[in-house]
């Protein structure tokens, strides 16, 4: 019985050794086309406004401490018909730090970015919590002012 198995396993063996040296004429290599690559860029207001989601064919963005992330993933979130919606395209950090979703406490996009001066530490403290969470989809480096 072991001569038998033996046998199997070294025609098998020399089978695919002969197929590694000669691999079959239908034999294609298969090639790893990586996605686009993440440009690293700066956004003013006005530029970051452009990606809020109402235009289909661009991504959408928020940014919070002066990072912009990619959410377009969620865009039943950040879309613009989703509840938070009025961060796409925006500064989030005084709204997320102030667990507010009002339009009034986002600054305009045609006035500089926020200094973000007068928040406390614990509000400070839930911006950074909200930045934790969307750092691993980390795009762009801080925003410019206008």
């Amino acid at each position: 019985m072991t001569t038998i198995i033996n046998l199997v396993l070294t025609i098998k063996l020399i089978y695919d050794i002969f197929r590694l040296i000669y691999p079959s004429i239908n034999y294609q290599i298969l090639t790893y086309t990586p996605k686009s690559s993440t440009i690293f860029r700066s956004y003013s207001p006005k530029e970051l406004y452009e990606f809020n989601g109402k235009d289909e064919s661009k991504p959408i963005y928020i940014a919070i401490g002066g990072l912009v992330f990619d959410v377009t993933k969620g865009k039943s979130f950040y879309g613009p018909d989703g509840p938070y919606g009025n961060f796409a395209g925006r500064d989030a950090s005084r709204g997320m730090a102030l667990h507010s979703f009002d339009e009034d406490i986002l600054t305009p996009i045609d006035e500089p970015k926020d200094s973000l001066s007068d928040l406390t530490r614990e509000q400070r403290s839930a911006m950074d919590e909200w930045m934790s969470v969307f750092c691993l989809s980390r795009l762009s480096t801080p925003l410019t002012a206008l």
